[in-house]
C-alpha cells in the first residue's frame, strides 16, 4: 500500500484505499475462569464480553436459577454446552425443555430461561440492545466503531415466522465435515464437538476477514492465539504480534484484518466455538455447510455483492 501523495499509487497494483489491510483495533478477552464476574446473584454468575456487532453472555447458573430477555429487540441465541444439564425455555407462548448439550434460537421480544439443576449457559446477542452493552467489561473498546466493518444488518426474517428452535450439538466429528453450524437472522455458530491435539503445526490455517470479526469461545481446554496486525501507513498505530493462551472457559475477540490461526495446547477435550455476527456469506454458500440453511434464507444477490 502506498500513501496517495507516492507516485507509486497510480501503480496497476497499488491499492488505492491507503488502510487497506490494516487494523489498528486491538484484540479483547473475556477470560471468564479469573475475572470477576459482572453480576452475581441468586440465579447465578454472569459475564459480558462484546466485539463490533457480537455479544457473549457467558453465565454459571445456580440451581433453579432463571435469565430472562423483556423486549428483546431482535433474534438471539442460546447455548447450553453441557450434557445432562436440563433447562425450560419459554418465549411467543411457546414453551421447550431439553437435556442440555443443545442450541436454541430465541426469537425477539419477551424469553426466559430456568435450569433447575443449575449449569452452564452462554447467551449470544448481536449488540444492538443498548442495556447489554453497557455492562459489557470490554465496551470502551467498541466506544468507537471500528472503520473496517460496516454498519450491522440483520439477515432476512425466516418465512415460517420467529419462534423457538431446538438443535443437538454433536458428540462426535464427522469426517470430511465442518461445523456443524447454524445461523439465525442475527448470529452464526460454528460449533464443532470435542476435539484432540495438539495441532499439527505443518498445517495451519493463517488467514483474516476483512470486514468483520470473530468470537472463539473456549468452552474445555486451552487454545493458544497467533494473531498478527498488519502494518497501515500510521505506524503510531502498529501493534505487535500476541500469541495468548485462554483456558475455558473465555472468550476472544480477533479484529477485522487480524490474521489469525489457532491450536489446542491440552492433548484431548478441547472444545471451541466460533461466532459471528451478522451471518457469513462465504459459509453459507457452502452446499451442506448451515445445518438450518433450509429455515433461515440469504439475502438478495444484489445485498450479497453490495
Amino acid at each position: 500500500m502506498y500513501d496517495k501523495s507516492d507516485p507509486r499509487s497510480k501503480l496497476s497494483t497499488a491499492k488505492r484505499d491507503p488502510n487497506s489491510g490494516s487494523t489498528a483495533t486491538p484484540a479483547s478477552y473475556g477470560l471468564y475462569y479469573k475475572d470477576d464476574p459482572v453480576e452475581t446473584d441468586a440465579n447465578g454468575k454472569a459475564w459480558y464480553t462484546r466485539g463490533q456487532d457480537l455479544l457473549v453472555n457467558y453465565i454459571e447458573v445456580a440451581p433453579g436459577g432463571t435469565y430472562s430477555r423483556s423486549g428483546q429487540t431482535d433474534e438471539y441465541m442460546m447455548v447450553v454446552p453441557d450434557e445432562n444439564t436440563p433447562y425450560s425455555v419459554s418465549a411467543k407462548g411457546e414453551t421447550k425443555e431439553g437435556p442440555g448439550h443443545q442450541v436454541i434460537i430465541v426469537p425477539p421480544g419477551d424469553s426466559t430461561i430456568t435450569l433447575p439443576q443449575g449449569g452452564r449457559l452462554v447467551r449470544l446477542f448481536s449488540t444492538q440492545s443498548d442495556d447489554l452493552n453497557a455492562r459489557c467489561a470490554n465496551a470502551e473498546v467498541y466506544a468507537e466503531q471500528d472503520p473496517n466493518i460496516p454498519p450491522f444488518k440483520p439477515w432476512p426474517a425466516p418465512p415460517s415466522g420467529y419462534k423457538l428452535r431446538v438443535y443437538d450439538l454433536w458428540k462426535e466429528r464427522t469426517p470430511g465435515k465442518i461445523g456443524p453450524i447454524w445461523r439465525c437472522t442475527t448470529i452464526m455458530l460454528n460449533f464443532p464437538p470435542p476435539g484432540n491435539g495438539p495441532r499439527d503445526l505443518t498445517k495451519m490455517s493463517p488467514h483474516s476477514h476483512d470486514d468483520f470479526d470473530q468470537c472463539s469461545l473456549v468452552l474445555a481446554g486451552s487454545f493458544l492465539h497467533n494473531m498478527r496486525w498488519p502494518w497501515g501507513l500510521n505506524k503510531y498505530e502498529w501493534r505487535p504480534d500476541e500469541f495468548p493462551i485462554t483456558e475455558a472457559p473465555s472468550a476472544t475477540i480477533i479484529p477485522a484484518r487480524v490474521i489469525h490461526s489457532s491450536e489446542t495446547v491440552h492433548k484431548t477435550n478441547n472444545r471451541m466455538a466460533d461466532i459471528f455476527a451478522p451471518p457469513r456469506l462465504d459459509f453459507s454458500l457452502q452446499e451442506g455447510w448451515i445445518q438450518n440453511a433450509d429455515e433461515y434464507p440469504m439475502p438478495e444477490a444484489e445485498e450479497q455483492t453490495a
